[in-house]
């Protein structure tokens, strides 16, 4: 301790001040090393989960006491506690994977339930159990399901339900094929539902259409994927370029067609009549005995007999005629057009640098018609292909080079942060303890008069009390001070006047050494 306090006393204000500094520095550096030292790990434990499901899983982790933190949307748990928890919280459920399913009939009884409020369970259940299932497809953060039941009225049910599905991407949108396959599963999961009474919702794109009504953008992505999967094991992956404008029939058409053939006939009824008609007519002769006998035998009188037949016959025919009623509903394609950029062959020129030339018409004309089969082309329905061949832009042959894995990039953040506090703490250690300490180690000038005689002085002799003008007292004489060669090389004095002045100069260059040796001459002085 009295090295110390000598070390200490020895120090100027400035340097009092840095070493307090310093010593701050260090304690602090040190406490926060301590700190993070002490601090647990946090590992993610969920992300993304809506307000209620997070509470859910807070509530269930402040019951068993582990060490937990909610950073946004997410919640962090300890990591070597992470896994455990996961597999609790599973066993137990959570998080919920969407609202409550047919667990709800489990509570309900027989007694003080009506129908209604069997049915409006049921129909809730029912909406539960089917957004459990949608949350299963690929990128489905969240998933809704209302459900409009048909009409009873007695013993038969009336049509007209409807179901609406709303649904909430993680990541990317919702396209039409997914859209049709929710619309299936919801209609199969209502009885009597028709799917196309089922809509579809993507909370970002607004209602997804499907079938017929499928969007152009849909469909030009898939036209483009096809393309580009022709072209690139030929031309190369990134080596051609699609671009695809679909044309929609956006509006509905019925067209209705009568047509009549006048050299076509048709029998439609056919009627036939047939007439005949018979008289006969016969004179009587005057009476006499005779007529009393039986017939024939008497004499008669003139007989004439009349016979008429005819035959009639109807015919009806019908002049061919043609009706076709056709409708037209939207999606039809009214117009394409594709545009195909493909990347030009590299060559050697006669001089030997590589360069990138256009392809032949004759491979870009087999290019063209491999397109046109893909996209379906029509050129009465005013379908534009378009293939060229250009040079892109030159990309560097080395590429891009990963970045080495080292040990520090397997290191987690805080591992990094205390490797860091330990060198600044070995550094300021180094600095502020070790290197004062080797310089108080340093051999003080030892004020010997008993020695032999210096080979120079500080200051040369002076009488024993001498007065200058302006000295309020008199100058005591100044002591003649040993200083080795190796401290100080005096050059020999030329003249008396140049004494001063040299010493002053020589003390400004080397103001350290001039303090040790003051101070050894003080302190020699208080003890006699």
């Amino acid at each position: 301790m009295q090295k110390l306090a000598e070390y200490w006393n020895e120090r100027s204000g400035s340097q009092k001040q840095l070493i307090v500094a310093a010593f701050l520095i260090t304690f602090l550096a040190v406490s926060g090393f301590a700190w993070l030292a002490n601090r647990t790990p946090m590992a993610l434990l969920y992300g993304g989960l809506d307000s209620a499901r997070a509470g859910e899983v807070m509530a269930e982790l402040d019951r068993t006491g582990v060490k937990s933190e909610i950073r946004g949307d997410s919640i962090w748990v300890d990591a070597g506690q992470r896994d455990r928890m996961r597999m609790t919280l599973a066993g137990m459920g959570l998080p919920s994977a969407g609202g409550a399913g047919y667990e709800i009939l489990d509570g309900m009884s027989g007694f003080g339930t009506t129908s209604q409020m069997f049915d409006a369970a049921y129909w809730r259940a029912k909406e539960g159990e089917l957004a459990r299932t949608i949350l299963t497809v690929p990128n489905v953060k969240a998933a809704r399901v209302h459900i409009a039941p048909p009409a009873v009225r007695g013993y038969r049910s009336q049509a007209g339900g409807a179901a609406s599905v709303t649904v909430t991407m993680g990541a990317g949108t919702l396209d039409a094929r997914q859209a049709r396959s929710l619309q299936f599963l919801v209609s199969s999961g209502v009885p009597g539902l028709d799917p196309e009474r089922v809509k579809v919702i993507d909370s970002a794109r607004g209602i997804v259409s499907t079938g017929e009504e499928t969007v152009a953008a849909d469909r030009a992505s898939e036209m483009k994927r096809n393309v580009e999967r022709i072209l690139e094991p030929h031309v190369g992956p990134g080596n051609a370029i699609v671009e695809l404008n679909l044309e929609l029939v956006t509006e509905t058409e019925q067209l209705s067609e009568q047509t009549f053939d006048p050299n076509a006939r048709a029998l439609v009824s056919q009627e036939s009549e047939e007439t005949s008609d018979q008289s006969s007519n016969a004179e009587q002769g005057a009476v006499t005995a005779s007529s009393n006998l039986p017939e024939g035998t008497g004499a008669g009188g003139e007989q004439s007999k009349t016979s008429s037949s005819e035959t009639r016959q109807r015919q009806n025919f019908e002049v061919s005629r043609v009706t076709r009623e056709v409708l037209r509903q939207p999606g039809a394609t009214r117009r394409l057009t594709v545009a195909v950029l493909v990347n030009g062959t590299e060559q050697k020129a006669a001089d030997g640098t590589a360069g990138i030339v256009p392809r032949s018409e004759t491979e870009l004309e087999a290019l063209r018609e491999l397109v046109a089969s893909a996209v379906g082309f029509d050129e009465a329905r005013g379908d534009v292909i378009t293939v060229k061949s250009l040079p892109f832009s030159a990309i560097g042959s080395d590429g891009t080079l990963a970045e080495p894995r080292g040990i520090l990039a397997s290191l987690a953040l805080n591992d990094l942060a205390r490797l860091a506090l330990i060198g600044l703490f070995a550094l300021a250690v180094a600095l502020v303890v070790l290197r004062p300490v080797l310089r108080a180690r340093a051999p003080l000038v030892a004020l010997d008069d008993s020695g032999p005689a210096p080979r120079a002085v500080l200051a040369p002799a002076l009488p024993a009390a001498t007065a200058e003008p302006g000295d309020g007292a008199a100058r005591l004489p100044a002591p003649s001070v040993p200083i080795t060669p190796a401290e100080f090389e005096l050059p020999p004095p030329v003249a008396q006047a140049d004494a001063v002045a040299r010493l002053r100069e020589l003390m400004r260059e080397r103001q350290e050494e001039s303090v040790r040796i003051l101070s050894g001459w003080i302190r020699q002085k208080e003890e006699a």
